[in-house]
């Protein structure tokens, strides 16, 4: 089942808003991983808080979480 024209509209316009305001993500998400992923590739998260209160964590990438990247990609493209 696919999406209806004019939700695909509202869902362009509200990435080309992100881009606008956000001009370095994209180019960074590429940087990042557009050589792909590989096991033992680290990922880092932190997140500050208006109030300065700030939460980090990371995760380090294993064969499995490759597995199920690989297989929510699949399903994407039956969809």
């Amino acid at each position: 089942m696919g999406m209806d024209m004019g939700t695909m509209m509202k869902m362009m316009a509200a990435k080309n808003q992100f881009e606008k305001n956000h001009p370095k993500f994209f180019s960074f998400c590429k940087a990042a991983f557009g050589r792909g992923v590989e096991v033992d590739t680290i990922f880092e998260i932190k997140v500050t808080k208006p109030n300065g209160e700030t939460l980090t964590t990371n995760l380090k990438v294993c064969q499995s979480d490759l597995d199920l990247f690989e297989g929510l990609k699949e399903l994407g493209r039956k969809n």
